[in-house]
């Protein structure tokens, strides 16, 4: 089981649990267009924004397969929330995970996105003990794929057309990490 002590702090971020206070700087970034672009929900309106809370106060431990930890990422030095990173338990057997983070335009490029994301492969791959971690995105989403890159994920897969989505075909790149590779 992994239930963190929070929050987890990295060099220049909390991550932590979600809280209802939390509603109007989850809404801000949810429910831009340009965010959810490359994701599978479209642009949220205050009360999915509220369920969208509700659910992740519920994502604070993992304890099987399909759980998950949806934190915010909040800047220490503003105490704003800025974003929110996930780390999914996708397969006991085959100890696998996946990692995602969705972040406020306001705060891109500055790295964040890379040291929250650093800190879910962190907990994988040292507390939870999995062997294979990945990260999957749309195609189009070259600034997600940079992130996984930095992050030293090795894209695996570029998968053609492999889903229909918002009412077009797009296709899905896979990143992946071993946990070799992390301990080097």
């Amino acid at each position: 089981m992994l239930k963190p002590d929070y929050p987890l702090a990295t060099p220049r971020l909390d991550l932590r649990p979600f809280t209802p206070d939390d509603l109007d700087a989850v809404h801000a970034f949810e429910s831009r267009p340009d965010v959810t672009r490359y994701l599978y929900w479209d642009a949220r309106d205050l009360d999915a924004a509220r369920a969208g809370i509700d659910t992740k106060m519920g994502r604070t431990a993992i304890a099987a397969e399909g759980d998950s930890l949806n934190l915010a990422v909040v800047r220490r030095d503003t105490g704003h929330l800025i974003g929110l990173a996930m780390l999914v338990w996708t397969s006991e057997q085959h100890r696998q995970g996946e990692i995602g983070y969705v972040f406020n335009p306001d705060h891109h490029g500055h790295g964040f996105a890379t040291e929250a994301s650093r800190e879910m492969l962190r907990l994988g791959f040292e507390a939870l003990g999995l062997h294979r971690i990945c990260g999957r995105l749309d195609g189009r989403n070259t600034a997600s794929a940079r992130v996984l890159e930095r992050l030293g994920m090795r894209r695996e897969a570029h998968l053609i057309q492999n889903e229909y989505v918002k009412g077009e075909w797009t296709d899905e790149v896979i990143y992946a990490m071993l946990a070799g590779e992390w301990t080097a």
